[in-house]
């Protein structure tokens, strides 16, 4: 069959499915597998220390694919100057940017004159509808699901997914709680043209930065296994449970400020677990599709079994 929508001819690829940007962990290996087997795969930012190491990184996603990618640029977590690493993805000519995290009018701005294909992640309709109006080429709706940062009203992906797509004329692509071919005809069915992933691209054998023991959690993980820390500083975000999110609710519960907090939510908590699986010095971002993740595929095996299981879907109901 073929899948072709919006956004498989605006982005040249095959399926209409997009790797997320996943802070300390969206590089080279994952971008080109994903990309090399269909879909989109993006490389992040802001997670590298400086235009050279950006620049590295998006010659090496060159020397392993051919096929389109896109760099990633999350401007509100990081609380880092962002013009001089989008001007490095302008010069380098990448195929797409995504923006996510902060407002996008910045970035979009800096390259409206540029042929690069410009996704901005969103939490609510209103917030599409800007993106639009800033020139956003399409959106990505990311509903309450999803893992990592959130929005700060708590809409389900399948809710909010029709009302962005009742709203806006360019292409929605849906994102949280997605993660094989059922979630992503139920997407599509909802009106998105496209869907993105990221914590099924995590439990994957090209995410090569993520520790064994995150993986594993993700393997282990039911509907019960995630929790929401920050809310208190109006930016929640969902991660693993474990005993230091139990730390963080706690001081939450108490109503510290963000400097109390601070070193517990940071990169560096965040890399403990990631990267070193320290499990009682750091956490591990994860939507709730971790209930619904019980291998470590190749990205290649992953698409492939998504697609089939989706055309068997379709046709069930053709």
């Amino acid at each position: 069959m073929k899948w072709k929508t919006r956004i498989t001819d605006l982005l040249e690829i095959d399926y209409p499915i997009i790797q997320g940007g996943l802070a300390y962990l969206a590089y080279a290996d994952l971008a080109a597998a994903v990309s090399n087997a269909g879909g989109l795969g993006q490389i992040t930012a802001m997670s590298l220390p400086d235009e050279t190491r950006l620049r590295e990184e998006i010659h090496k996603v060159k020397s392993l694919t051919d096929k389109p990618f896109g760099v990633n640029f999350a401007i509100g977590q990081h609380g880092r100057p962002f013009e001089h690493m989008v001007q490095v993805a302008i010069d380098e000519q990448v195929p797409v940017i995504s923006v996510t995290g902060g407002n996008p009018k910045g970035v979009l701005d800096m390259v409206k004159d540029h042929p690069i294909k410009k996704l901005v992640l969103v939490a609510a309709r209103r917030q599409a509808e800007k993106a639009e109006e800033l020139g956003a080429d399409a959106v990505m709706v990311v509903g309450q699901e999803g893992g990592g940062h959130l929005g700060r009203g708590d809409i389900g992906t399948f809710i909010l997914t029709p009302q962005v797509v009742d709203n806006v004329s360019i292409p929605v692509i849906a994102s949280g709680g997605i993660g094989d071919g059922k979630s992503m005809m139920a997407a599509l069915t909802l009106g998105a043209e496209g869907i993105e992933m990221g914590t099924r691209f995590i439990a994957t054998k090209e995410c090569v930065d993520a520790h064994p023991s995150y993986k594993q959690a993700l393997l282990e993980a039911d509907e019960n296994s995630t929790v929401v820390i920050k809310r208190t500083l109006g930016t929640p975000a969902r991660a693993l449970k474990n005993s230091w999110t139990e730390q963080i609710l706690d001081l939450e519960s108490k109503l510290v400020n963000f400097e109390t907090l601070k070193p517990f939510i940071g990169g560096e908590a965040n890399k403990n677990y990631i990267y070193d699986g320290e499990d009682t010095k750091g956490f591990g971002w994860s939507g709730q599709i971790a209930a619904r993740i019980h291998d470590i595929p190749t990205v290649s095996d992953l698409i492939t079994r998504m697609i089939t299981d989706a055309e068997l879907v379709r046709q069930k109901w053709m």
